[in-house]
């Protein structure tokens, strides 16, 4: 494995070349896009469990005396197959955002006490749908979640979710950043706080848990900006009082590119521990991209490859509809060969087959000429993909597959 070259930063044990070819969770990349098709998103069971393992590690680290528990983001992906794999391993529960994720998460196993909602702009038929699963947690979002979650469920314990006026995100991407600056429709900022208490109070609801807004995608160098987000958020907990529980969000991001380094867990979780210890409260993490997007690839067909004036272009069978990502959060999809190219490489533009500009799938990717070859696989392709899939330009087909 070349991981010393620029252009195969990503590769690992378990996503590299071998004998020339690539493989993924043990599989040819080749065979699986014969057999499979395009475009086709293919999850790795294994890496999934060793993401999840890793977390499960370095939070042990952290001495939080209280424990800590994780819950996977379901609107990072939410393939029937990967929910019920998730369930299976016992190293997690569920954090959803709707009525629908709720429902789905239980059709896959999970009962409604392994599920924490954090949801916003909450209608009266959601909260009626949310009020008949007993054991479910609500995290309010506002002043209005709190009153419409007490009408319905007085004398039980909730969350509530802060916006600290300060957010984290990928290299200061700002629309990774949830909370900042800019006033935003998530969570209860501090003018509010005194108010959200009173309203719960007067609803006999409990406030159990301090929700933390921040961001995500960051990687080590934001670690700093975690812990200050953390530090203003515990201003919300000691106002609160007898706080059991806190949940810092989600946010943990993998590399993207080749200058990234991957997240340091053990310097997160030293944060944690810093902040924390001695406090006793029960801390949950909700690492849905962590966990799921470097477990999952996009096999693609190559459609041409042309110059246009002084640019070369390589279109493939798959467009920005049904990954969102890159086109939405400036997240590019590292375009992988499916044969260890030793060729030279030159800077080209992998593009997608729907007629919009947004349609980019990474800017001047070093890639070797692809005469000759039929498919590519783009990486980092397991989170906020299929899962935020359109059908615009009735081009939304796509396939997905879990390997173990």
């Amino acid at each position: 494995m070349k991981r010393d070259d620029p252009a195969s930063w990503w590769q690992r044990d378990d996503l590299c070349y071998r004998d020339g070819h690539l493989v993924f969770a043990g599989r040819s990349v080749q065979t699986l896009a014969d057999q499979f098709g395009t475009p086709a998103f293919v999850y790795s069971a294994a890496r999934i469990r060793a993401n999840l393992e890793r977390l499960h590690e370095a939070l042990s680290t952290a001495s939080l005396a209280g424990g800590f528990s994780l819950y996977y983001a379901m609107k990072a992906n939410r393939f029937a197959p990967l929910l019920t794999f998730l369930r299976q391993t016992g190293l997690c529960g569920i954090d959803a955002c709707s009525p629908a994720e709720v429902e789905h998460a239980v059709s896959c196993g999970f009962s409604p006490a392994d599920i924490s909602l954090t949801a916003t702009s909450l209608s009266q038929r959601d909260m009626d749908q949310l009020a008949r699963y007993d054991g479910l947690f609500m995290d309010c979002d506002s002043l209005h979640a709190i009153r419409s979650w007490g009408t319905r469920k007085p004398g039980t314990r909730i969350g509530l979710r802060v916006n600290p006026g300060m957010g984290i995100g990928r290299a200061a991407n700002d629309k990774l950043q949830y909370a900042g600056a800019a006033t935003t429709k998530f969570g209860i900022y501090e003018e509010q706080f005194a108010e959200a208490l009173a309203i719960a109070k007067a609803h006999d609801l409990r406030v159990a848990k301090i929700h933390f807004h921040t961001g995500c995608g960051y990687l080590t160098p934001q670690l700093e900006q975690l812990e200050r987000i953390i530090g203003q958020c515990l201003r919300f907990v000691e106002a609160a009082g007898e706080v059991e529980r806190v949940n810092i969000g989600g946010g943990l991001g993998v590399p993207h590119l080749a200058a990234d380094q991957p997240l340091d867990l053990h310097r997160w979780a030293e944060v944690l521990r810093r902040q924390f210890a001695g406090r006793g409260l029960h801390v949950e993490i909700e690492p849905g991209d962590y966990i799921v997007k470097d477990a999952g690839i996009l096999l693609v067909e190559k459609t041409y490859v042309e110059q246009k004036k002084e640019a070369w272009f390589v279109g493939v069978d798959a467009g920005f509809n049904i990954a969102p990502e890159p086109a939405h959060y400036n997240l590019p999809f590292q375009p992988v060969p499916l044969r260890d190219p030793d060729a030279p490489r030159m800077p080209v533009h992998v593009v997608g087959n729907i007629n919009e500009a947004l349609d980019v799938w990474y800017e001047n990717a070093l890639l070797p000429d692809l005469t000759g070859h039929t498919h590519l696989a783009l990486i980092n392709a397991g989170a906020y993909s299929s899962a935020m899939a359109s059908h615009h330009c009735l081009r939304g087909h796509f396939k997905e597959f879990l390997l173990f």
